[in-house]
C-alpha cells in the first residue's frame, strides 16, 4: 500500500522514490513487524490471560513441563497479525505472489485457531480430530497449488531445482500441484510438532525464513538467477517482504517466548508459519531446499512416525518420547540446551543450504 502512494508522491517529491527499492522495503517491514510484535505482545497476553486461554500439559510428557500448565496460548495470533500488517503496508499490492501467501496465513491460521478453540475453550483435550485437521489442510493446499499452476507464466515458475544441479531443472507443470500439497501440509505440521519447547519452532522459523529471504531476492533479480543457474522468478521478489516480515514478528514473539516462556504461540502459530515457508519454498522453486534448510523440523517430523511405527509394528519405542526435543530432555538435557543446540544445527543447515546456490 505504501508503495503505491509513494509512487504517487514521488512524482513531485523524489525523496519517496526509496520506497520503491526492495531493500528498504524489506528492512522496513522486518522492523514494522518486529515493532508490532513488541508493543502489542504485552497487551496480548493480558487478553489471553483475562480469557483463560492457558495452555494443557499432557501428564506423560517430561516433568518440567507441568509448571507450564496455564501459560497462555494462542498467541501465533500477534505473529500472524503483525506478518500481516506488514505485508500490506511494504508489498506491491498488485502482486500476485503477495496475495497467495496472505491466503497461506490465513487458511492455516484459522485451521489452528479452531483446534486452539476447541482444546482451550471447549476444553476437548483432542482439538480437531485428526482427519478433520488434515482435510482442511489437504483442502488448502491443493487450492494453493492449483493457484501457483494457474499463475504460472512462464517455465521458470513451475522448474524444479536440484541442489548441487545446474543443468537438471525439470519443468513440473501441472505436477506442481501434488508437489505443493505435499510440501505445505508436510511443512505446516513438520513445525507443528517442534514447536514443543519455550523458543524452539520460532527461533527455527526464523533463522529458515531469513534464509529463503535471500533466495527470494536472488531468484527475483535476472542477473543473479542467471549467473547462479537459478530460474527467474520477477514475481519473487515481494516474497522478500514475506520472509522478513516474519523474522521481524518472529523475533518479536521470542521476546516473550523465550525460556521461561510468558505465552505460546499455539496451532494456531504453527500451522500458519509452516505452511507459510512451504508456499515460500514453492513459489521461489526450491522446495527440496527446504528440506535441508528445515532439517529440525524433518528430525522431529521423522522422529515420530519412526516412534509411532515402531510402537505399533514391535511393541517398542526407539526414543525416550517423541517428537525429538523431548527425547533429549527426558535424557537429562536442560530445555535451554535443547533449544540452543538445535538453533545451532538449523543455522549450520541454513548456511549449507545457501552454499548450494552456487555449487551447481
Amino acid at each position: 500500500m505504501l508503495v503505491l502512494i509513494s509512487d504517487w508522491l514521488s512524482h513531485s517529491i523524489n525523496g519517496f522514490n526509496v520506497v520503491g527499492y526492495l531493500t528498504f522495503r524489506a528492512v522496513m517491514a522486518l522492523f514494522t513487524s518486529l515493532f508490532l510484535a513488541l508493543v502489542f505482545g504485552p497487551m496480548a497476553i493480558r487478553r489471553l490471560q483475562i480469557l483463560h486461554f492457558g495452555q494443557p500439559v499432557r501428564d506423560d510428557g517430561p516433568e518440567s513441563h507441568l509448571k507450564k500448565q496455564g501459560t497462555p496460548t494462542m498467541g501465533g495470533v500477534l505473529i500472524l497479525g503483525s506478518i500481516l500488517v506488514s505485508m500490506l503496508l511494504w508489498c506491491r499490492l498488485d502482486n500476485p505472489y503477495v496475495w497467495v501467501t496472505i491466503i497461506t496465513i490465513v487458511a492455516y491460521g484459522a485451521i489452528g485457531f479452531a483446534d486452539d478453540y476447541l482444546k482451550v475453550v471447549r476444553h476437548d483435550p483432542h482439538g480437531l480430530r485428526a482427519k478433520q485437521k488434515y482435510l482442511w489442510q489437504s483442502v488448502a493446499a491443493i487450492v494453493l497449488g492449483c493457484s501457483v499452476y494457474v499463475l504460472a507464466r512462464t517455465e521458470d515458475e513451475t522448474q524444479l531445482v536440484i541442489p548441487f544441479f545446474k543443468d537438471i531443472m525439470p519443468e513440473l507443470g501441472i505436477l506442481i500441484i501434488p508437489l505443493s500439497y505435499f510440501v505445505l501440509t508436510g511443512t505446516s505440521n513438520a513445525v507443528n510438532l517442534t514447536d514443543g519447547l519455550d523458543g524452539l519452532a520460532i527461533i527455527t522459523t526464523i533463522t529458515v525464513a531469513a534464509g529463503f529471504g535471500i533466495i527470494a531476492w536472488v531468484t527475483s533479480n535476472a542477473n543473479f538467477a542467471e549467473y547462479l543457474y537459478l530460474p527467474y522468478v520477477p514475481r519473487a521478489s515481494e516474497v522478500t517482504m514475506a520472509c522478513t516480515a516474519i523474522v521481524g514478528a518472529g523475533l518479536g514473539f521470542l521476546w516473550f517466548n523465550a525460556y521461561p516462556a510468558q505465552v505460546f504461540m499455539g496451532d494456531v502459530g504453527s500451522l500458519a508459519l509452516g505452511a507459510l515457508l512451504g508456499i515460500i519454498a514453492i513459489l521461489v522453486r526450491q522446495e527440496i531446499l527446504l528440506v535441508l534448510m528445515g532439517g529440525i523440523f524433518v528430525l522431529e517430523t521423522v522422529s515420530v512416525i519412526l516412534q509411532v511405527g515402531s510402537f505399533k509394528m514391535t511393541g517398542r519405542r526407539i526414543f525416550r518420547m517423541a517428537p525429538l526435543h523431548h527425547h533429549f530432555e527426558k535424557g537429562g538435557w536442560p530445555e535451554p540446551r535443547v533449544m540452543a543446540r538445535f538453533w545451532i544445527i538449523t543455522l549450520v543447515l541454513v548456511l549449507l543450504g545457501l552454499i548450494t546456490l552456487k555449487i551447481r
